[in-house]
């Protein structure tokens, strides 16, 4: 750009004060904003191929077209995940404290693999994940790492799982040749990363039985324990079970207390879901429906998804750290930490007060303090060498708000959730089709459906078609009308909208607002009628 120093070298560091400064108040402008902005982009496949060159710049462009080219061409491109009106799938938070945890990391762009490559990322990393342990519940011992995405955990969570039923022969000479056809256990509910990790890890779909759900779409314990006896008789090695709390469709709790019992009385890894739901268990009243979730061997749970923090940040928690170790663990010479290290337990005489201090002010047992002896190498518990400085993003969240600041939020979320859905109870031609134990409400419009209490009246496979035609030119709408994006889901055959409330700026007008045109848009549809052409009052 212009005031590139030749061919060579970065922008001065006024240009990037100059530039930044534009940065930040498009940010903020944005984000004050963002309601004048369809929800769901309107763009067509091809608009933005179209739309840029087909070659990259030769040479530096001004800064002030690469703003006006976001403006120009990337926002009409946008689905506004930000928008206090996104309702769809798990609504989500990159609130103004993560932003600028963000914009720390990235330039800051340490990588935390080792102990040594940035000590202050490894520890940082230690102490959130010890705050947020403590916040929810978890046993003062839980041992946390991040990651980026509910799916890297659950595979790193399985992986463990797959290296606790193998042991040292199986790392060494692989699944096959062990001799045993593993069997993971999961409910009809779970989330598609558990079968994907499956996948991946080379234990098949064939090695993962599925069980089914009671009526509250919480998985069937008594199932799941004839599931195990009979896959034992017929040569199966049960190794893993995986639950949820807080389920993608509906926020359903599994039994979890119930399913632990089972686990420990096969032996089997419990692995546990809560992506969605684990934040909640910040507000006392909530905490209680995860009861059980304690005893998991491994945890996921997603501030991303409810802690306002911006998309790539997931918590893997184990009470096992040793044998997540165990099925990562892999020291090339190359990244060895003791070849030429100082003794990290003598420091600098310029930070040894701040570590005393320090020492004396934190509690005498912290959760991920004592995994292991000396310094953690991240590197170890996952996948992923590269780890960027994620933990920024929490402490700069969990700074700005403070726990009672979390709690407060999540718990407004859950009071709008329940005030509509007893909105959508009260109304004659919608019909409530799950639980609402948190902040996402499934529900259709049914029109005459009466005194709706969620039971599922029976209805024929026609009548079901018809009225998720209906629905779905609802959806339809509703999205198009670029105020809302709702999502959907099946449940037990009947198409669901999905209305997920999570994002930190939405407002009890937000949600009338929605609710107003919900109705709106469902009376002008009318009914369907026995030919299944749609009626309109």
């Amino acid at each position: 750009m212009a005031d590139l120093p030749g061919a060579e070298g970065d922008i001065s560091p006024d240009e990037f004060r100059r530039r930044a400064g534009d940065l930040v108040d498009w940010i903020a402008r944005y984000l004050e904003s963002n309601r004048s902005h369809p929800v769901l982009s309107r763009s067509l496949p091809g608009d933005l191929l179209r739309a840029l060159p087909d070659d990259g710049p030769e040479g530096p462009e001004p800064w002030e077209n690469v703003v006006g080219d976001v403006d120009r061409l990337l926002l009409p491109g946008l689905t506004h995940w930000n928008h206090p009106r996104f309702f769809a799938y798990f609504a989500i938070t990159g609130s103004a404290p993560g932003i600028l945890g963000a914009l720390l990391e990235k330039a800051l762009n340490v990588n935390g693999m080792l102990w040594r490559t940035s000590p202050a990322a490894t520890e940082l990393e230690q102490r959130v994940l010890a705050w947020l342990a403590r916040w929810v519940g978890l046993p003062p011992t839980t041992f946390g790492v991040l990651t980026d995405t509910a799916s890297i955990s659950t595979l790193c969570a399985i992986a463990a799982a797959r290296e606790a039923a193998l042991g040292a022969e199986g790392r060494a000479r692989g699944l096959a040749a062990s001799g045993k056809r593993l069997r993971l256990y999961r409910s009809d509910e779970s989330h598609s990363s558990v079968e994907k990790a499956a996948l991946l890890l080379g234990i098949g779909q064939d090695g993962v039985r599925v069980i089914g759900c009671d009526a509250a779409y919480r998985l069937d314990v008594d199932e799941l324990r004839d599931a195990i006896a009979e896959d034992r008789r017929d040569g199966w090695t049960p190794f893993c079970i995986s639950a949820t709390a807080g389920s993608t469709s509906t926020t359903s709790v599994d039994p979890l207390a119930a399913i632990a019992d089972v686990a420990e009385s096969e032996h089997l890894w419990l692995h546990v879901d809560a992506a969605y739901a684990g934040s909640a268990a910040i507000v006392p009243e909530l905490r209680t429906l995860l009861t059980g979730w304690e005893r998991a061997d491994s945890i996921v749970l997603n501030p991303h998804k409810w802690l306002f923090t911006p998309v790539g940040c997931s918590v893997l928690y184990t009470r096992r750290p040793e044998v997540l170790k165990e099925a990562f663990q892999l020291v090339p010479e190359y990244l060895r930490s003791d070849v030429g290290a100082t003794d990290p337990t003598e420091p600098p005489a310029s930070v040894g007060h701040l570590r005393e201090s320090a020492a004396a002010a934190a509690p005498a047992e912290s959760p991920s303090d004592h995994a292991q002896d000396g310094p953690i190498d991240y590197m170890d518990y996952g996948i992923q060498l590269g780890r960027p400085f994620r933990s920024l993003r929490l402490w700069f969240v969990f700074r700005a708000f403070g726990r009672a600041g979390l709690e407060t939020r999540i718990r407004s979320h859950v009071r709008m959730a329940a005030e509509l859905a007893a909105k959508i109870d009260a109304h004659s031609d919608f019909e409530r089709l799950a639980p609402t134990p948190f902040s996402l409400v499934c529900f259709r419009y049914r029109p005459g459906v009466g005194d709706n209490s969620g039971d599922g009246t029976q209805l024929t496979r026609t009548d079901e078609d018809r009225w998720a035609t209906l629905n779905e030119r609802l959806l339809s709408e509703l999205n198009a009308s670029g105020e809302v994006f709702l999502s959907h889901t099946r449940l037990r055959g009947r198409f669901a909208l999905r209305f997920a409330i999570g994002n930190l700026r939405t407002t009890d007008a937000d949600v009338a607002h929605a609710w107003e045109l919900i109705q709106s848009k469902a009376a002008s549809l009318g009914a369907p009628t026995t030919s299944g052409v749609v009626s309109r009052s």
